[in-house]
């Protein structure tokens, strides 16, 4: 399938889209914290959607049951909010309930309603925004501590990829490249990028073309301005593998039971680079990236 080019009209909403994606990760910072259940969390975000017009696009998506996904630990994505701990199909734990020294993935996407009178208990049509961070919990391990800020900068360096010419699988072979240099200089601790779950084209549908994997490959598909994609490497403190809970068919767990983090951005390609359409105010890089 082909790579779909937003015309003017459609970046401006993927732009507000992206904002509120953005500052909803931003409003829900200060509830994540030290015995807060990730269903709490689910609905924070859920009703300051609903207060803004948007609908969160992660609920009733093919099923899945929450409006945010929380990935704690060694959930690599798609964790379901829930109010207690309870044991996946696989034996390892799926924790809810935030405690001293976590890590937590808060992956939010949001619909904008392209009619404003929309009725928000079903899901519109409408444009996406789709953006994911990390939260440390606590008092949290520099090992956790270094997970999360090489998983950061893993999106970074895929971002700085993006330009009119390039290729849809430089951005993976970046990242690579990133990780491996990173492995060679701490050989104890070597991390490693999930292959199982990519980017992806986004705008008014939640998954579109291209998926963009994260790891070195052939994807000789040249991006052009217009674009819309987002980055979202996976990065696991042991081995690549993963499993999926068999009960839920959702919570995707480290095959190794070791942490992963996540980071995630919506991008726009634009004429000299990209435009990161979900950008926080916490962050030193530019909104606009260019690349050339």
């Amino acid at each position: 399938m082909s790579i779909k080019i937003k015309t003017t009209q459609q970046i401006e909403r993927m732009r507000i889209a992206g904002k509120l994606a953005a500052e909803i990760l931003e409003m829900i910072e200060p509830y994540i914290k030290e015995g807060v259940t990730t269903d709490e969390l689910n609905q924070i975000c859920h009703d300051y959607a609903l207060e803004k017009g948007a609908y969160s696009a992660p609920l009733d998506y093919h099923g899945f049951p929450k409006s945010i996904c929380t990935s704690i630990n060694h959930i690599v994505c798609h964790g379901i909010p829930a109010s207690k701990d309870e044991i996946g199909s696989n034996g390892q734990m799926k924790p809810a309930i935030l405690k001293n020294g976590d890590i937590v993935n808060v992956d939010i996407t949001v619909i904008i309603p392209d009619d404003e009178k929309a009725d928000l208990s079903l899901r519109p049509q409408g444009f996406h925004g789709d953006t994911s961070k990390m939260f440390l919990v606590g008092d949290v391990s520099p090992a956790n501590k270094r997970l999360c800020m090489v998983a950061q900068e893993a999106l970074y360096i895929g971002m700085r990829q993006v330009k009119p010419g390039a290729t849809v699988g430089d951005i993976g072979t970046a990242i690579e490249k990133y990780i491996k240099d990173n492995n060679k200089n701490n050989p104890r601790n070597k991390f490693s990028i999930v292959k199982d779950f990519c980017g992806h084209g986004i705008g008014d549908e939640f998954h579109e073309e291209p998926q963009v994997v994260h790891y070195r490959n052939n994807d000789r598909r040249v991006l052009k301005e217009g674009m819309c994609f987002t980055i979202e490497p996976m990065i696991n403190a042991g081995k690549f593998g993963c499993t999926v809970d068999a009960e839920d068919d959702w919570t995707v767990y480290t095959g190794d039971g070791k942490n992963s983090a996540q980071w995630e951005h919506t991008i726009l390609v634009t004429k000299d680079g990209c435009e990161v359409l979900t950008l926080r105010s916490e962050e030193s890089i530019p909104r606009l990236m260019k690349n050339i």
